[in-house]
């Protein structure tokens, strides 16, 4: 194994040992002074912020003596110094309250991870061949500053395009600026599960253009369409400590749950009641509640203000979505419907929430905008057991909004594809995102992106996006840096954190945020950034223009009713529209987040492929849901091959017969599937999204990703390829019943 690759924490005291241990004679360990002075054995707890999702939940780290393999000056050797060896969630932190997910367990794995870069990497081959050679830094920063200093004599400023993944700290700011400064385009954004669409339904709604906070712990009532606040979406940690509160914190009083969902997820199996609905009917079904609830007489139009005025018929009561005419378009018995409105309405306060497969259809935008009237209509905005939005959370302040900051004031549906806005850049600095695994093939950003003249990645892992890459110039771990977060959601008041590093860089790497104020100041023009280190600007906090926004205390109602929002008529329903024919692809095609992996990005850490999925308990697999009975039908047993066709392409995946899922719907995890990203996700399993039709929501332009349809195929028996932790869904098969 390359030494340069690999870190080992040892117990050696002695040099001999750990030399004895590692087979490449080429390099000479030496031993460097130690660099923490921390009493060997006694740990020292210092705090963190999680990275793996923008909850940004608080963590401690224990930090404890330790000796480990390290890079210094490009000599490699063995030093002592104080290492992260455990993450907990920090007690004192508002978002999380000293809750942590699995993954935030795992996140320190980042740091000691075997395939970490640790030096500045240069293209060595063709362009997706992977090879590249280590260089200096003075080498990297001078080669980009070179190209940046090219386009600035040409006058080509706005060639120079930078892609992200959403964030919303300090990080993406410092960013934004030092685009702003040298005179290129906003910074664009991707990430697959993206809640664009959403965000723009409650900016129409409420004037919030941001995820919303649910008050769960007052709530008595919650009915969640297609949102898995339990496991992916959103502030989960946050989430779950509220759904504790609501569930058991009053004595006496237990809160209902109901789901409604065409596949059940974690959060649908804790749920009292789960709701099956056809594909893209999620809104008429929430009209539907609504319509009865303003029938009864206990709420009145008028009393959802403005949201509900963004629905046409509205006003009129709501006339066309009758019990009888919902339940022939949604699958959901008129009776059932009508007990639903009735608990709704009555156990006070209820809140509805929706987000996923909700709004990933065609209608995603009505739906959103369906649910948000009817939380509107029983009052449940801006009070005790309702929806909040926290102050300044709004995404149009922060680097990372809906592809550029200027979405937000207008209609979408004018937006370039993503390859599209990247198609004349002439140098492309990446950060984060992974476009080339989590964009549909359709897209076809992979071959954008070989033409491109130059690109750079900060990333410290390669991935598909980044074998593409002229440049890498890697990024500390979170533990080895400065880092700030400013959530979106999660609570009721605006949150914002920051850390100092929890233990010294590894490896020859340096923080992103550095590099970029390293690179402004070098500029033949050097641009005029106020700070010199990213330490600095992260003491000196938000922007001032940020600083000196004044908190807006009304209710969003209030808010809503005085502000003219872009885009405000009402809408009628559509019928959601789906790539490939019902003829010939007779299932619905829905990928969903996994609960370890996410959209894959998190894919490289060995303890999330060993964490068992809490549906299905499969570990270091892909799989496809299909419905027991339909699978009996057509022949399929638990880990037969199955072809998953597309108008897009074909994928081969384990089968998973399944009672929570609809029959005419087939599931599978996003996260497996990798070309390229460390040896515990290359080549493992298939990926879901590379199937995926280009179809986009009709109003925000946001990609459509549950409206492809498809065909499956057996075409081989079980090969032990499905990994289950717990074996099967039934016990005793029944061709050997239990006696």
């Amino acid at each position: 194994m390359d030494r340069r690759q690999f870190i080992k924490i040892s117990a050696f005291t002695g040099s001999s040992a750990t030399l004895a241990s590692c087979g490449n004679p080429e390099y000479h360990l030496i031993r460097f002074v130690p660099e923490d002075r921390i009493v060997p054995g006694t740990a020292v707890w210092r705090p963190s912020i999680c990275p793996l999702c923008p909850a940004g939940c608080g963590v401690i780290a224990r930090v404890m003596d330790g000796e480990v393999e390290v890079l210094r000056n490009g000599q490699l050797g063995l030093t002592r110094m104080g290492l992260a060896k455990k993450l907990e969630g920090n007690p004192d932190h508002p978002i999380n309250q000293g809750k942590l997910c699995t993954r935030g367990q795992a996140a320190a794995e980042i740091t000691y991870h075997p395939d970490r870069v640790g030096h500045p990497l240069k293209r060595a081959g063709t362009r997706g061949d992977g090879k590249f050679e280590e260089i200096s830094w003075e080498q990297a920063l001078g080669e980009l500053v070179a190209k940046l200093d090219a386009l600035a004599a040409a006058n080509d400023q706005n060639k120079l395009a930078i892609l992200l993944r959403p964030e919303r700290g300090l990080r993406g700011e410092l960013i934004r600026q030092f685009a702003t400064r040298f005179g290129a385009p906003v910074p664009l954004t991707y990430e697959f599960f993206d809640d664009d669409v959403l965000r723009r339904a409650n900016a129409l709604s409420f004037g919030n253009h941001q995820l919303p906070t649910f008050d769960l712990a007052e709530s008595r009532y919650l009915l969640s369409f297609g949102a898995d606040f339990l496991g992916t979406w959103n502030s989960p940690v946050a989430q779950n400590i509220g759904y504790g509160e609501m569930r058991q914190g009053r004595p006496g009083s237990r809160g209902k749950f109901v789901q409604v969902e065409y596949r059940m997820s974690q959060t649908g199996a804790n749920a009292d009641e789960w709701v099956p609905v056809k594909p893209g009917m999620e809104g008429v079904l929430a009209l539907g509640i609504a319509q009865v609830i303003m029938k009864s007489g206990s709420r009145r139009a008028g009393d959802a203000g403005p949201a509900g005025m963004l629905i046409d018929g509205w006003a009129g009561g709501l006339a066309e979505y009758t019990a009888q005419e919902v339940s022939k378009r949604t699958g959901v018995p008129a009776a059932r419907l009508e007990r639903l409105a009735k608990e709704f309405s009555e156990q006070k306060p209820a809140v509805a929430m929706i987000a996923g497969a909700a709004v990933a259809q065609t209608n995603g935008l009505f739906n959103a905008l369906a649910v948000n009237a009817l939380n509107a209509l029983m009052g449940s905005v801006g009070t005790p057991g309702g929806v909040f939005f926290m102050q300044g959370g709004a995404q149009e302040d922060i680097a990372g909004g809906p592809r550029s900051a200027n979405a937000t004031a207008r209609s979408l549906n004018d937006r370039q594809p993503l390859q599209e806005e990247l198609r004349d850049a002439q140098v492309l600095l990446i950060d984060g995102a992974n476009p080339v695994y989590a964009a549909p093939r359709a897209w076809k950003v992979r071959e954008t992106l070989t033409q491109l003249p130059y690109i750079v990645s900060f990333g410290n892992f390669i991935d598909e996006t980044s074998a593409l890459v002229d440049l890498i110039l890697p990024d500390h771990s979170f533990l080895e840096s400065w880092v700030q977060s400013m959530p979106e959601s999660g609570a009721k008041t605006a949150i914002v954190s920051m850390a100092a590093p929890v233990m010294q860089p590894l490896h020859e790497t340096r923080a992103t945020g550095d590099v970029i104020l390293d690179v402004a100041r070098r500029l033949r023009k050097p641009l005029e950034l106020p700070w010199k280190t990213f330490e600095e600007m992260v003491k000196a906090g938000p922007s001032p223009a940020a600083a000196k926004r004044v908190p807006d205390r009304a209710k969003p109602q209030e808010k809503a009713a005085r502000r003219p929002l872009p885009g405000g008529e009402a809408r009628k329903f559509a019928e959601p529209q789906f790539n490939g024919d019902a003829n010939e692809y007779g299932f619905h095609f829905l990928p969903y987040p996994s609960q370890a992996l996410l959209d894959g990005s998190l894919a490289h850490l060995p303890l999330l492929q060993e964490l068992p999925d809490p549906m299905s308990s499969a570990v270091w697999s892909s799989w496809a849901e299909i419905n027991m009975q339909t699978a009996e039908r057509l022949g399929i047993r638990q880990g037969d091959w199955l072809e998953i066709t597309s108008s897009q392409g074909t994928i081969r995946v384990p089968a998973f017969p399944s009672p929570g899922i609809a029959p005419d719907v087939v599931a599978m995890p996003t996260g497996q599937g990798h070309e390229n990203f460390t040896r515990y996700a290359t080549g493992r399993g298939a990926n879901p999204i590379s199937i995926l039709a280009p179809v986009v929501e009709s109003e925000t332009g946001a990609l459509a990703w549950a409206a492809t349809r498809v065909k499956i195929t057996r075409v081989a028996d079980a090969d032990g390829t499905l990994v289950l932790f717990a074996g099967s869904l039934r016990d005793y098969p029944p061709e050997h019943p239990h006696r």
